[in-house]
């Protein structure tokens, strides 16, 4: 399994062989079980980490690059523009 985080610039980053994810304080943790478990656990190895806040959204795709899974994660916060003080 692999996921594609949409960054709030736009950026794609894509975590291949990851099995989920949780929040870990300010970050955005993703973890590998490496087919030992079908859960994260204590033995979950760590694949990346990105700030929560600079995330867009994220998305689970197949192990291949060129087709998407139709699976979505539900984390996809709506991002608006925000005024600035002249």
């Amino acid at each position: 399994m692999a996921f594609e985080v949409t960054m709030a610039d736009q950026t794609v980053e894509r975590i291949d062989g990851a099995d989920g994810y949780e929040l870990e304080g300010p970050l955005t943790t993703f973890f590998s079980s490496e087919g030992r478990h079908q859960k994260l656990t204590s033995w979950s190895v760590r694949q990346a980490s990105y700030r929560t806040e600079r995330i867009a959204c994220i998305r689970r795709v197949s192990d291949r690059a060129d087709t998407a899974d139709t699976a979505d994660t539900g984390y996809s916060p709506r991002l608006e523009p925000v005024p600035v003080a002249s």
